[in-house]
């Protein structure tokens, strides 16, 4: 008869209820032997009860609290005088005693797997006293195991990888399942392993779990990647024991066991003549069922017309051979290449050598293509030499190219002038022939580097270039001279013979044998009584001292003519100046001071107190503009003025103006043309009045009634103001035209108009809008009425 998982469970906590009955009968109070127990102030008695250790099933389910044990002293005589007991751990909480009869009781589900034992102390006491009658003695309490835990793989979901090929019995990978039951009790923690997925590649050991290849020769090819299930299960794996799974990916690897194969046998490309070197011809590919490096190509030309011609490389990132041109093409020489070109693995495994050869052969043809190619000159540069004394129209050298293609068409010459901006150089358009055009200077430009253009007759287009190196021949045109500006000086008590500078010379010709330059003084200067001249023979000459003393009052400078002559056929001389300066010299010779003017300066005035006297004049000049500028301030304003308003006044002048003639005072013109006048009159150089909210009327009257109405009430304006100053000041006024048809838009002047709007809110805004609200509130009528 077989059972199922849950009735073989009830049939294993019968087993376990019936092994605890029979343990609790151990478990009962009973004599022992033990030593007597001595209490303060008696002697020590015989331990009267002991017991063994308990045994509780787990995961009890019952409704009723599940009976662990009887604790029974023979001091308890049952007429109750005896109470039982218990503490520790778990108890009350977890245990319970009936303090009469001494009944233990578990009153919750217990889990071995949360704790495995609970440590408890009993003790009987009497009932009246609450004193012990027994000594306190400790006991445990064993949660006894069932299987309840199905095996887990903590460490899954698994991953693994082992080479393709891999002989059977490789290990791949070991799984560990783990089950949280007792070990040590039954088969609940006995696991055994099986493969659920995954056969007939692989197999598993049913105890360790380790993972083996079961199949040979597994191609990555062919499938790369396999997913096993791997069972755990308890009980030995018998019936009714708990199962764990869990998933294994196993991975192969790549190895070298596919050789390259090119697709073709033979390739054809077709390839202009004109192709620049290191041009890519073609991309040819082996196939390679590997990965990585394993699928890593090498290619070689091993032979055909054009080992010389192409080369073949490969592209690390495709593994492609890339075609390449090592030499120019000519179609008229040869139209077509033949190749073969081998590719071979670069790191073959020796495992798989008895497969095949590791590498494989095609077939390339190349088929030159004729192009409409450019002129090419006979040499790719053209040194040429002439000399800067050359004629203008004087030949240099020839040039040559020639039409490489089958027409061999004529070809014309030209410079091209962007090497050649100055224009030195002619060439013949027919001949190739190079002539000067202008005079050559060695000096200026020593090398010239021109571009000849050869362009085919028929085709224009086709240009071909030629370089030509132009190297001026030095000759003796140019005069030595000063190698630099000299600042020479002579102290004042220099004495005879005294070198006071040493000269050189330089000179832009560039002799092959290199300068020789010789100094004197010239003819005028040969003969002075100051300075002489020594030539030492190497390109510098030493100024020397006559005479004994200089002094700067008599004269301050002196001018030396020195002569300079080259070794040139024919030599070419110069005159140079030497500039000469007298100067107070220290004790060492060293300058100090070379102006003349010193000795006019007062003998006890110097420099720092010079400095001090311009630093005080300065000063005053400073305080003088501050003072200055202090008072301008302070000046009060001619006009009184006192909001600082702009007001227009009239001022009457005591003077008579000039008659109708004068036109100075104002302009006729402008005044002219106001073609209105206000007929309400307001001043306005002072502060407006409760009139000045009436709306103004306008009416047209002549040019000459507008003037004189205007300047008369200016008049009376100026005569009325207190505030007018008592001076003669210059006003100036002008209109604003006369109005427009819409009139005014000001909301100031609304109080005039028929309009509807009700302005009582203003009253109501606070001071501040007081004003507004007496012009504009309901009271305004009676305000202006």
């Amino acid at each position: 008869m077989k059972l199922g998982k849950v009735e073989f469970c009830h049939f294993l906590q019968l087993i376990a209820l019936v092994l605890c009955f029979s343990g609790m009968s151990q478990a009962e109070l009973s004599r022992s032997s033990s030593k007597p127990y001595f209490q303060s102030g008696r002697p020590r008695t015989k331990r009267s009860w002991v017991w063994n250790q308990f045994f509780v099933l787990e995961e009890y389910m019952g409704s009723d609290p599940l009976y662990v044990g009887k604790l029974h002293s023979d001091v308890d005589k049952g007429d109750g005088s005896i109470k039982y007991i218990l503490s520790g751990e778990g108890a009350s909480s977890i245990f319970i005693i009936d303090e009469n009869t001494g009944d233990i009781h578990a009153t919750k589900r217990l889990d071995r797997e949360e704790q495995a034992y609970y440590t408890l102390r009993a003790q009987a006491l009497d009932r009246l006293t609450d004193k012990p009658v027994e000594p306190e003695s400790e006991f445990v309490i064993k949660i006894q195991d069932i299987n309840d835990n199905e095996p887990k793989f903590l460490d899954g979901p698994y991953t693994a990888g082992i080479p393709e090929m891999s002989p059977v019995g490789t290990s791949v990978v070991q799984v560990t399942a783990t089950d949280a039951d007792d070990p040590t009790y039954g088969n609940s923690a006995r696991v055994v392993y099986s493969i659920l997925q995954g056969q007939p590649y692989f197999s598993v050991e049913p105890k360790t779990g380790v993972i083996k290849t079961a199949l040979p020769n597994m191609d990555r090819e062919a499938k790369d990647q396999y997913l096993l299930v791997i069972q755990a299960k308890d009980m030995v794996g018998q019936n009714g024991g708990l199962s764990g799974t869990t998933s294994v990916t196993v991975t192969l690897t790549d190895v070298n066991d596919n050789p390259p194969r090119f697709p073709r046998r033979s390739y054809q490309y077709n390839v202009p003549e004109s192709l620049p070197v290191a041009s890519v011809v073609a991309r040819i590919k082996a196939a390679d069922a590997d990965i990585g490096a394993n699928a890593e190509m090498e290619y070689k030309i091993v032979d055909g017309d054009g080992l010389g011609i192409f080369k073949i490389s490969v592209d690390k990132d495709t593994q492609e051979g890339i075609i390449t041109i090592q030499k120019d093409l000519d179609f008229e020489a040869k139209t077509s290449y033949t190749l073969r070109i081998e590719a071979a693995n670069k790191d073959a495994d020796p495992r798989f050598l008895s497969l095949g050869p590791f590498s494989d052969t095609t077939t390339v043809k190349i088929i030159v293509e004729d192009v409409d190619e450019p002129p090419v000159f006979s040499s790719p540069l053209y040194p040429m030499e002439v000399s800067e004394a050359t004629q203008v129209g004087n030949i240099i050298g020839t040039v040559a190219a020639h039409d490489p293609d089958s027409s061999n068409s004529p070809v014309r010459y030209s410079i091209d002038r962007n090497t050649d901006l100055e224009r030195y150089f002619n060439i013949d358009a027919n001949s190739g022939v190079i002539t000067t055009a202008k005079s050559l200077d060695r000096e200026t430009n020593a090398v010239h580097n021109i571009t000849v253009l050869a362009m085919e007759s028929q085709n224009p287009s086709q240009v071909g270039r030629g370089y030509v190196t132009i190297a001026i021949l030095d000759i003796n045109d140019n005069a030595p001279e000063f190698a630099m500006d000299y600042e020479t000086t002579v102290c004042e008590n220099a004495q005879p013979g005294q070198v006071i500078q040493k000269i050189s010379a330089v000179d832009r010709d560039e002799p092959s044998d290199g300068h020789q330059f010789y100094f004197s003084l010239t003819t005028d200067a040969t003969n002075n009584h100051n300075f002489s001249l020594k030539d030492n023979k190497d390109n510098t000459a030493s100024i020397l001292t006559r005479r004994n003393g200089f002094r700067r009052q008599e004269q301050s400078v002196y001018y030396l003519p020195i002569f300079i002559m080259d070794s040139g056929s024919p030599s070419l001389s110069s005159t140079n100046t030497l500039t000469i300066r007298v100067c107070d010299c220290d004790a060492d010779g060293i300058a100090q001071t070379c102006n003349a003017e010193a000795y006019v300066l007062p003998a006890g005035l110097s420099t720092g107190a010079l400095i001090a006297i311009l630093a005080c004049v300065l000063t005053l000049l400073v305080l003088i503009l501050l003072i200055v500028t202090m008072r301008r301030r302070k000046k009060e304003p001619l006009i009184f003025d006192e909001e600082r308003d702009i007001r227009e006044n009239i001022v009457r002048y005591d003077d008579e103006g000039g008659g109708e003639e004068d036109t100075e005072a104002f302009d006729m013109a402008a005044l002219r043309n106001l073609n209105v006048i206000r007929d309400t009159k307001t001043r306005r150089d002072v502060t407006p009045e409760i009139q000045f909210l009436s709306r103004p009327t306008f009416k047209s009257i002549p040019d000459n009634v507008i003037f004189r109405e205007f300047i008369w009430e200016r008049l009376k304006e100026a005569d009325v103001d207190p505030c007018a100053p008592p001076y003669d000041s210059l006003q100036t006024y002008a209109f604003e035209g006369n109005g427009s048809v819409a009139e005014s838009l000001s909301s100031l002047e609304s109080i005039s108009s028929n309009s509807d709007q009700n302005y009582d809110y203003l009253s109501d805004w606070g001071p501040r809008f007081k004003r507004l609200a007496d012009m504009y509130g309901t009271g305004q009528e009676t305000l202006y009425s």
